[in-house]
């Protein structure tokens, strides 16, 4: 047989090396490297040399070769000494085919596809729901005011003197909202300091920002002159950093970047619940004795008479104040050296669960670590801080064996600096649309052939022989009442909520944080411009009376769809961008203080800016003039959106952290 291929061949292979040669042969029968077999080794006889093995066994069993004209051909082993010559035959074409060939090992499977993050699997769902419960109860305070503040400033004037006018009001409106921020401006960077001060820390911080802005509340809601509500509007905002250190809160609680959409999309989520409840809380419980006289009668003097828009504020101040215990009782503390600490607040807590729900409290021996939702069991990224405070276990990416600050002057790399740039235009123009747009719905609508200029509530003032000439020149706003305000107000938290909950996770996922954000910007441009015109839509019932009919409520929705589309894109895509922007983990809460500082500024600025050009618009009969200059300023940002990029947390390295790190990951993974 050897003479008839004109070959000589090896040593009779080992048993293994065959049982492999044999599998690695079968695996393959039908691969590229089976094909070239065939038509590279070909017997004399023209039967073709495909060989399948049934099996081997080592002592010279039965053993089957098949090939030649389709293979169908089967060989049998005997005890005679021809036979036994075939068979040793076989071998040494086996091992030859074996040497000719690389092992053909199976491919790995694929690898899973990312799937979306649902909110079940988030961790720490505990601590996430009393943050939320905290940034819930301050846009209550903030909507409701909305609703009924333009009608607030309007009474602050003497009994002698006539009301101020629409310019006046406007203005003053701007001044309040640069009241709250610009003492925010000043005193945001102080609590980011102090938040990460382990002489107060993250806790006490979020716990003076609620109690300051209750006491910033009742004071605006007792106010009985323009001044005295500057002065306590002010106060509320330098209380109060609240949002930079919750955000800071929430990466600490929830470490992988792949539940951050999920995790930041909680507090404008929950700024669009406050944004329903409290304008519809406000614009019912405004000045109820002139909305309900027959409740009270003609005769009644009380505290709801002499201050008509206290009870408002008295119940906003009441959510705030819960919400406040709700941080001392169950809120824990993240910030790297008060945890473990003594915490009076959980202990009191701790107790009450123990004797009054009579809850079981584990020993002080030693206990598995529970998984909870959506975690996998070594994961201890999603492990909750207090579990790992319980267990002693120290995340493996986060070295703690030295507690060493990043310098402030080190804070300011180009990610930060260009990612401060953008977020200071973004919540300049927003800051400014929210400031306009209950003026604006406030506003009277121009009546044709009449003055306009009868210095009440009622009319607008115009210049003289004022004539409209749309697309640019008319004026004018909706007229709508408190009730109605907040109904508006209402529809921009509802349709929040619902492009949160139903639209933003899945495109998030797939478009990815960058890409969203810079989609988003374009939409604020396009709503800003087409505002104003909804003062010339048609309405059913004629001015000076309130607008309303179909197309004014279906112009209202859509507008305010296409607002809150981008805000619900923007808003946490400019959360996640700041906080991962931030070059050091030390410096993180101040890095959301210095955040707040600059959002703080653009929405000072921002509103007085506006709400001086809506006042010259309206006194030059160019509504649009705000609105305008507002879709400038938002085509900027858009253009600024185009340099931020995504951080890692974690650009710079003090001395020897590198080294630190590295050795923690390679523990962790040991």
């Amino acid at each position: 047989m050897s003479g008839q291929h004109g070959a000589s061949y090896p040593s009779v292979p080992s048993e293994e090396d065959v049982d492999s040669a044999a599998t690695t042969l079968r695996a393959s029968a039908s691969s590229s490297k089976a094909q070239s077999l065939d038509g590279g080794l070909r017997r004399e006889d023209g039967v073709g040399a495909d060989i399948e093995l049934e099996g081997w066994n080592g002592g010279g069993g039965r053993k089957r070769v098949s090939g030649g004209r389709g293979g169908e051909e089967d060989a049998e082993d005997t005890a005679d000494d021809g036979d036994e010559a075939v068979g040793h035959e076989n071998e040494h074409l086996l091992h030859s085919l074996d040497s000719t060939l690389d092992p053909i090992l199976p491919l790995p499977p694929p690898p899973d596809k990312p799937r979306p993050v649902s909110w079940s699997s988030l961790p720490s769902k505990g601590q996430l729901a009393i943050l939320t419960l905290s940034r819930l109860s301050e846009p209550l305070t903030q909507t409701s005011l909305q609703s009924y503040m333009f009608y607030q400033l309007k009474s602050f004037h003497a009994p002698s003197q006539p009301p101020p006018t629409d310019s006046t009001v406007a203005q003053q409106a701007g001044i309040l909202a640069a009241a709250f921020t610009g003492a925010q401006m000043l005193t945001a960077v102080l609590w980011g300091r102090l938040a990460d001060d382990e002489r107060v820390g993250r806790k006490k911080v979020i716990l003076i920002g609620l109690l300051g802005s209750a006491i910033g509340s009742l004071g605006f809601g007792f106010s009985r002159s323009f001044a005295m509500a500057v002065v306590w509007r002010a106060v509320g905002g330098m209380l109060n950093g609240n949002i930079g250190v919750m955000r800071t809160l929430i990466s600490e609680v929830v470490r992988e970047k792949k539940y951050q959409s999920r995790a930041f999309l909680l507090l404008p989520m929950t700024f669009n619940i406050g944004v329903i409840i409290g304008p519809i809380l406000g614009g019912l419980l405004a000045d109820p004795v002139g909305s309900h006289p027959g409740w009270f009668g003609a005769e009644y003097q009380g505290w709801l008479a002499r201050w008509p828009y206290a009870l408002p504020n008295v119940v906003n101040a009441g959510f705030l104040v819960c919400s406040a215990m709700g941080v001392v009782f169950g809120l824990e503390e993240t910030l790297e050296g008060l945890r473990g600490r003594m915490d009076w607040g959980l202990r009191v807590s701790g107790w009450v669960a123990r004797r009054v729900f009579r809850r079981k409290t584990t020993g002080t021996g030693y206990e598995a670590l529970a998984v909870g939702d959506g975690e996998e069991e070594g994961d201890i990224e999603l492990v909750g801080a207090s579990t790992l405070e319980r267990n002693k276990i120290t995340p493996p990416h986060r070295p703690t064996t030295t507690r060493r600050k990043l310098p402030f002057r080190r804070i300011w790399t180009p990610t930060v600096c260009f990612t401060l740039l953008a977020h200071g235009l973004l919540a300049m123009h927003v800051g400014s649309f929210n400031s306009l747009w209950f003026i604006f719905l406030s506003t009277p609508r121009y009546t044709p052939n009449s003055t306009n200029n009868d210095h009440n509530s009622t009319t607008l003032h115009l210049p003289p022989n004022y004539t409209p000439h749309p697309p640019f020149t008319f004026t004018g706003g909706l007229a709508l009442p408190p009730p109605s305000i907040g109904t508006a107000l209402a529809i921009l938290g509802v349709i929040g909520i619902t492009l949160q909950l139903l639209l933003y996770p899945p495109l998030s996922f797939h478009l990815g944080t960058i890409p969203s954000y810079r989609l988003s910007l374009l939409l604020f441009p396009l709503s800003y411009t087409l505002t104003p015109f909804l003062a010339i839509l048609p309405s059913s019932a004629p001015a000076p009376a309130p607008a309303s009919g179909f197309l004014v409520w279906t112009g209202i929705t859509a507008l305010l769809f296409v607002q809150t589309l981008a805000r619900t894109f923007a808003l946490p895509a400019t959360a996640i961008l700041v906080n991962n922007s931030s070059p050091h983990p030390s410096v993180l809460g101040t890095v959301h203080g210095i955040a707040q500082t600059v959002s703080s500024a653009t929405r000072t600025v921002g509103p007085v800016v506006a709400g001086w050009a809506y006042g010259v618009g309206l006194e030059r009969g160019v509504v649009g003039l705000a609105w305008w200059g507002l879709a400038g300023v938002a085509v900027v940002g858009a253009v600024a959106g185009r340099w931020v990029r995504e951080g890692s947390g974690w650009e710079v390295f003090l001395e020897g952290e590198e080294e630190e790190e590295r050795e923690a990951v390679e523990r962790g993974k040991g």
